[in-house]
C-alpha cells in the first residue's frame, strides 16, 4: 500500500482502518483505479481512499467519522451505472464508500413472497435465491451479474420487465439506510400495507446516494412463470406498433411482460456489429418489436399470442411476425435486443437520451424529434430503440468513432437541448431508468420547475446538513 493522498490525512485513514480493518480499505492508486472510473470509461475521477465496510454498523461508523470531518462521500455499488453517479470528482478529496462487502442474504420468506438482502448482493444472486424457493424476482438488466441491489435501488433501475412488474421502486417493501450523520434507519418491513405517515422508503429509492446509503432491502418475490411465448414482428411505422401494443395488452392482460421496440436502422446496426445474430424476419421493416407474454400456467399462451398477431397481420397493423418455437429460438430474439448497447460502442460514440413519454404520444414525438435532429445535424445516424410498453425510449445519435472529445461535447449540448425540449413539451421525462448522476445534472436544473427543485433542495439540506453525500450528482 502506498501512503495516503494529501486529501486524507494519515490519522484519518488510520481511523477508517480501525473501523473496517485492512481488508476494508483500498489506498494504493492502482487498486483504487477500478473504483475511480465508470464502466463506460466516460467519467474518471480521483478518490482519496476507497472504504469497503462489511456491516451496516461499520457503514454507520464511517459515515459518522466523515460527517464530523466534513469529508465528502461517494457511495458506490457494482459501478455499472450509465450516468456517472458513482464516480468521484478529480479533487482527490472524496472518500469512495463501496458496499460490495455487504453481501448477506438475511432472509428468504416464500410464504410472504419476500427476500431480505444486503446492498452489495448482485442482482443475479437475488434471482437465483428466489428460484431456489420456487419464486421469481423480475428485475432483469444486462449488467445483472455485476450490478448490486443497493445500486439498483439508488438509481431506481428499470430493465426489460417494467411493463408487468414495475421499476425497482415497485419491487421494494422496506429499506435499511445509514444517514449522513451515521444514524441508522431500520425500515426493513415486509409489509404491503403500512399507512403510518411519510413514505421514507420512496425518499431514498432513486436518490442516487445524495441522501444516505441503502445497506439492505426487503424485496418482493412472485410466482415463477411456467410458460412463455415470444414473438418478433415487423411493420411500417411506430403508430402501428402503438396500436398493436394496445391490442396485445387487451388480449393478454397482465401476462404481457415485454414489448421492446427498435427501428430498422437500429436492427441493421446490431446485425453488422454483433456476431451470431440474424434478422428474424424476411426483408427489411421500418420498425420491429420483440413481444413476450408469460404466465404461471401454460393454457394456450402461445396460441393466444399467435391469434393476436395473425389478426394484426390481417388488419394491416404489422407486415410479418415470427413466433419463437424453442428456448434457443427465444434466446436468439433476446440476443438481438440485448446487443444494441454493444453495437453502439463498436460503431461509434453515442449521444444518449434515456427518455420517457406517454405511449400515446410516442409516434408524434419521434417524428418531431427526427425532424429537429436532422435540422441541426442533417446526416445524423439516429439509433432509436427502447421499452415501448412503458414509454421509455433510448433516442440516441451515433457519432463517428473518431469524433474528438470536443466534438462529442458540442454534439451533446446541441442535441440534448433539441431532444429534451421536445420531451418536456410532450409531457415526458429526460431520465427514465438510468438516473441523473453527473450526466444530466445541468439538464435537470434546466427543466425542473422552481417548486420541484426547491422541494428537493429542502429535503437534501434537512437530511444532509453538511452536504457530504455524493456532491455534484443529481442536484
Amino acid at each position: 500500500m502506498t501512503s495516503a493522498t494529501p486529501a486524507v490525512r494519515p490519522r484519518f485513514e488510520d481511523k477508517l482502518r480501525a473501523i473496517v480493518g485492512e481488508a476494508g480499505l483500498v489506498t494504493a492508486g492502482d487498486e483504487r483505479e477500478p473504483y475511480e472510473i465508470d464502466w463506460l470509461r466516460k467519467w474518471r475521477g480521483r478518490g482519496s481512499v476507497v472504504v469497503r465496510p462489511g456491516t451496516t454498523e461499520e457503514v454507520a461508523q464511517v459515515m459518522r467519522l466523515c460527517n464530523e470531518a466534513r469529508i465528502p462521500v461517494v457511495p458506490q455499488g457494482g459501478n455499472t451505472g450509465m450516468s456517472g453517479g458513482a464516480t468521484p470528482d478529480d479533487s482527490g478529496a472524496q472518500v469512495i464508500l463501496s458496499t460490495t462487502r455487504l453481501r448477506a442474504v438475511r432472509e428468504v420468506d416464500p410464504l410472504n413472497n419476500t427476500i431480505t438482502v444486503e446492498a452489495g448482493v448482485p442482482l443475479a444472486r437475488v434471482q437465483e435465491e428466489a428460484d431456489g424457493v420456487n419464486r421469481f424476482f423480475p428485475l432483469s438488466l444486462g449488467s445483472e451479474g455485476s450490478c448490486t441491489i443497493g445500486g439498483n435501488l439508488a438509481t431506481n433501475a428499470g430493465g426489460i420487465a417494467v411493463l408487468k412488474y414495475g421499476n425497482t421502486r415497485d419491487l421494494a417493501l422496506g429499506l435499511e439506510v445509514v444517514l449522513p450523520d451515521g444514524r441508522i434507519w431500520r425500515g426493513l418491513r415486509g409489509l404491503r400495507k403500512d399507512n403510518t405517515g411519510y413514505d421514507l422508503r420512496d425518499l431514498f429509492i432513486g436518490s442516487e446516494g445524495t441522501l444516505g446509503i441503502i445497506t439492505a432491502a426487503v424485496l418482493k418475490l412472485f410466482p415463477k412463470p411456467a410458460a412463455r411465448a415470444t414473438a418478433w414482428v415487423g411493420c411500417a411505422g411506430l403508430e402501428q406498433l402503438v396500436r398493436l401494443l394496445a391490442r396485445v395488452r387487451d388480449a393478454c392482460g397482465d401476462r404481457l411482460v415485454a414489448f421492446e421496440m427498435l427501428t430498422g436502422p437500429s436492427l441493421r446496426l446490431i446485425l453488422d456489429q454483433v456476431a451470431d445474430v440474424r434478422n428474424p424476419l424476411e426483408g427489411p421493416h421500418a420498425y420491429h418489436a420483440l413481444i413476450e407474454v408469460a404466465d404461471t400456467r401454460d393454457e394456450g399462451l402461445a396460441a393466444l399470442l399467435e391469434r393476436s398477431l395473425a389478426q394484426a397481420v390481417g388488419d394491416g397493423l404489422i407486415d410479418d411476425a415470427a413466433i419463437a418455437s424453442s428456448l434457443s429460438h427465444r434466446l436468439s430474439f433476446w440476443k438481438i435486443r440485448e446487443g444494441i448497447s454493444q453495437a453502439q460502442v463498436r460503431a461509434g460514440k453515442a449521444v444518449k437520451h434515456d427518455i420517457a413519454l406517454p405511449v400515446s404520444v410516442l409516434p408524434r414525438f419521434v417524428e418531431a424529434a427526427e425532424t429537429a435532429v436532422r435540422g441541426v445535424m442533417p446526416h445524423a445516424h439516429i439509433v432509436n430503440f427502447g421499452h415501448l410498453g412503458d414509454g421509455n425510449l433510448h433516442f440516441n445519435v451515433l457519432l463517428p468513432k473518431n469524433a474528438s472529445a470536443g466534438k462529442v461535447a458540442e454534439a451533446n449540448a446541441l442535441l440534448n437541448r433539441v431532444v429534451h425540449d421536445l420531451v418536456v413539451e410532450n409531457g415526458g421525462s429526460i431520465s427514465a431508468e438510468h438516473g441523473i448522476g453527473q450526466l444530466r445534472r445541468d439538464e435537470l436544473r434546466h427543466y425542473k420547475s422552481a417548486v420541484e427543485f426547491d422541494l428537493m433542495m429542502t429535503l437534501k439540506q434537512a437530511i444532509d446538513r453538511n452536504q457530504i453525500m455524493n456532491p455534484g450528482k443529481l442536484i
